[in-house]
Parts: structure tokens; sequence; C-alpha cells
């Protein structure tokens, strides 16, 4: 029982390093700016989506996968699923770029000296170290900063959730807690708005690369388990940030978490900070390391591990050149056209009618978002 318990932790970690990669630290910001008091309804149908797509990526661990193996997949199927695998080392690379970016905007926004030029300097340059160090030395080395990452990423959720409840408390006790206004969007701006933090949920779906550690049933479980651990968070977390928002203003700042986090105690923005440098670089180094994985079996070994990581992170680095705001929407669209590429998989794969229209359905929600997500500003 101990060692099944033990086995799920270690499975579940690795997902759920992923989801809270760089979400907790931007989705404020943005759901704020996007839908203001209704944040956590927004967050809540972002997650659900996420649920559902997360349904499709059980369905093609359990059914498709074996079938691929077995070689008994049809050949649209397979088709499908060797663009996917392409698709989702490019959604790697720019999700890399997002990461640094965003290490880049905390650390120097914790300095007091950010700077858009700044900001873009510190991502290339980190990004061309992990690039450097992955041709000439391999990740293997920084792989293990995975799960000190998280257990630092879990305590500041912890502090940053403690440090806004009593916020509330002490504002409810107080002058009273003001909402934030909500901002003049329509309803289409809003689906593509909100379609564009996509990203903060996704890593879901790294269980299913996991084959090689853990069983079919392990890595079903972890993933379900990692969704239902981090909706809860992200939900809770959104709805005691929402008597913060007011602070914002009207301009998003991706590096606001800073601010509200000094707003809640004067002890959280120092911690806060060291913690988004130690976690955005561990997710750096996974994706990269994810990414070129999936290059060397995509291109069945024509490129190997070495050559993959300067490829991810020279596209991570041409992606620099944008906001990390517009990154995160990149990023958003980049995955999202990899899921739908995963939902046409199961579609082809399954055989029931229902399912093949539930699926349906998910892939035109993760279409529109991978045409129209914007980024918030």
């Amino acid at each position: 029982m101990i060692g099944n318990t033990k086995k799920m932790m270690s499975a579940t970690a690795t997902p759920l390093a992923s989801i809270f990669g760089s979400g907790f630290l931007v989705i404020v910001p943005i759901s704020a700016g996007a839908v203001g008091p209704y944040a956590w309804l927004a967050m809540i149908c972002v997650c659900g989506l996420a649920y559902a797509v997360g349904s499709v990526i059980r369905f093609n661990i359990r059914h498709t996968e074996p079938m691929l193996e077995a070689g008994t997949t049809p050949e649209r199927a397979v088709l499908l699923e060797k663009t996917s695998d392409l698709a989702l080392v490019v959604a790697y690379a720019i999700s890399v770029c997002l990461y640094i970016r965003i290490l880049a905007s905390f650390l120097l926004g914790g300095l007091d000296m950010d700077t858009p030029i700044g900001e873009h300097i510190v991502t290339v340059a980190v990004i061309g170290v992990i690039g450097i160090v992955g041709y000439t030395e391999g990740l293997d080395m920084l792989q293990n900063l995975e799960k000190i990452a998280l257990g630092v990423t879990l305590l500041i959720i912890v502090a940053l959730l403690a440090g806004f409840a009593v916020f509330d408390i002490n504002t409810v006790n107080g002058t009273g807690i003001q909402m934030p206004n909500m901002p003049e969007h329509g309803w289409w701006q809003i689906l593509t708005l909100v379609g564009g933090t996509l990203i903060v949920v996704q890593g879901f779906e790294t269980s299913r690369y996991l084959e090689e550690e853990f069983d079919t049933d392990t890595r079903i479980r972890s993933c379900r388990l990692s969704q239902i651990l981090s909706t809860v968070v992200y939900v809770v977390f959104i709805l005691l940030a929402t008597p913060l928002m007011h602070f914002l203003g009207e301009k998003v700042q991706d590096n606001a978490l800073i601010m509200l986090a000094g707003k809640a105690s004067a002890l959280l923005p120092v911690p806060l900070v060291i913690a988004v440098v130690l976690s955005q670089f561990s997710a750096a180094v996974e994706d990269t390391i994810g990414g070129g994985g999936n290059m060397v079996e995509a291109t069945r070994q024509h490129v190997d591990p070495r050559h993959a990581y300067l490829l991810i992170c020279g596209v991570a680095i041409l992606v620099a050149f944008f906001n990390t705001l517009t990154v995160l929407a990149l990023a958003s669209r980049a995955f999202a056209f990899y899921y739908t590429l995963q939902c046409l998989v199961a579609f082809s794969v399954s055989k029931s009618p229902i399912q093949k229209f539930h699926i349906l359905l998910v892939a035109m929600a993760l279409g529109f978002i991978t045409l129209f997500a914007v980024p918030a500003s």
C-alpha cells in the first residue's frame, strides 16, 4: 500500500510540476484584466476544458498506445500522432521561452530594474546557457531540480494563499472588500482573452510520456489526480486573490503578483521571487528535455538529443522578441493545436459515436483557441 502511494506521488509530481510551472504566477493579473470579478468563473471554465482534454489524453494512453505498439492503428491516426509529436516540440520550445521570460520579469521586478530590454537580455542569456549546457554536457544533471522546484513552488503557493486569506479577513473586518471592476470587453474579446490562458493548466499530458517509468493505470490516475489538485488550488487561489485585484489598475503587468504579495505581507515578495527563479528555470530545463526527446523520436533519431536541445533553445530565443503576455498566448495556441491533434487521434481510434461526438466538441473548442486566442494587455 505504501509502495503504491509512493509510486502514485512520484508519477503525479511531473504533471503537477508542469501545470504549476508558470500558471499561478500570471493568472491573477491576466484574469483581472479579462473578466475582473468573474475571474473565478473563467478559471473554472478553463480547468473544465483542460479536464475534458485530459480525458482525451487518458483515452489515448488506454487505447491508442497499445494499438500503436501493435501496429494496428489506422494509418490516419498514425500520421496525426506523428504530426502531434512535432507540434509538441514547437509548443515546448515556446513554453521554454515563456518560463524564462517570466523568470526575467520577476527577477528584474524584484530588483526594481524591470525594463523590456533588460527582460530580453536576461531571457536570451539564460536560454543560451541552457542550450550550450545541453549541447556540451547534457541536461540530465539539472533534471533533479524538478522535485526541489515543485516543493518550493507548493510552499510559496501555500504562503500566498495564507497571505491573501489573512488580507481578506482583515479587509472584511475593516473597510470591507472592494471587488475589481469588470473590464469593458465584449463576449468575443473575453473568449479570446480567456482562451489565451490555456497554457496555465497545461502539463497533464506529460503523464502520457512516462511509459518507461510507470504502467498504464498509474499514468492515467496521475494525469487525473494532477488535474483535480491543480483545479482546486487554482480556483481557491483566484477566489482569495480577487479582493486584491483592484490594486492592479487597468494595465496588465506580467509580474504584478509581486505587488499583490507585498500588499498581503511584506514578507512574501522576496521568497516569491526566489521561488519563481528556481521553478521557472527548472520548468524550462524539463521542457527542453521533453521537447528534445520528442524531436529525437519524431525524426527517428536523425536528430540527436544535443542538437535537439540547440534547436529548441534557438526557437525559444526567436520567440523571446515578443513580450511575456504575447508569448503566453502563443504557447496557449501551440498547445491547443497539439491537443487538437490528440483529439483527432482519439476520434480516429474510438468506436463509440457518442464518444466521437464529445471528442469533436473538445476539438472544436481547442481549434477556436488555436486560431483566435489573444494576449491580455
